[in-house]
């Protein structure tokens, strides 16, 4: 039996989807709620295996709500996001913030209550035309072009360095330098990444791509 939790504060919606999961075979519905407010505690006194938790609601916005939930410990619950919003912003957020599936309401009810299912076994269930964008979004991320940030062939090397881990002078030793020279070439580097230190220059050489 799998137990659900509808977070709604469309009354009517909530109850109609109460009655669809509460009615059907293998479903049981624990908790219905008007909103995300109290959502740690609800999840604690009411368990349920999976959530359903619209976006926009009175009080706590559903992905803020997601992640108080994440931010307390649970990660067990799946949770999936039930909402009229499409746009890549909420997507990403809700994916971002934990999330194990992102749906819209207009999704048929044998649908939901098949993605309800996936989620409970561990899949990651999304409308087609979210699907679509989500693919569209890390393609986009992935085909950006590197921007090396006008560092010079040298000045990338001695980076290539720290992020290897390479003191300053294990930098000069295995690049016949000084040590002078390896510091100027990381002050350099430092102004064009607009970093200000070793660990802010190797996380943002592995963000960016640029080694």
């Amino acid at each position: 039996m799998i137990t659900v939790s509808i977070y709604e504060d469309n009354a009517q919606l909530r109850e109609s989807l109460g009655i669809l999961i509460d009615g059907s075979e293998g479903f049981t519905v624990v908790g219905t709620f008007p909103n995300c407010n109290n959502i740690v505690d609800d999840c604690m006194q009411h368990p349920a295996d999976v959530l359903l938790l619209d976006i926009d609601m009175p009080g706590l916005k559903g992905i803020e709500g997601l992640k108080l939930l994440r931010a307390s410990g649970n990660t067990e619950t799946k949770v999936l996001m039930l909402t009229v919003f499409d746009d890549d912003k909420s997507v990403f957020d809700a994916i971002q913030s934990g999330a194990n599936g992102y749906l819209l309401k207009k999704t048929a009810p044998s649908k939901l209550l098949e993605h309800i299912y996936d989620a409970y076994h561990g899949g990651s269930p999304m409308t087609s035309s979210v699907a679509t964008q989500v693919l569209k979004m890390f393609s986009e991320i992935y085909s950006r072009k590197k921007d090396n940030y006008n560092l010079t062939a040298r000045e990338r090397e001695v980076l290539e360095y720290l992020v290897k881990g390479y003191s300053y002078k294990m930098i000069a030793a295995d690049m016949f330098i000084a040590i002078d020279t390896v510091r100027s070439h990381i002050k350099k580097i430092y102004e064009k990444l607009h970093v200000n230190s070793k660990s802010e220059a190797v996380a943002k050489a592995f963000k960016d791509r640029i080694v």
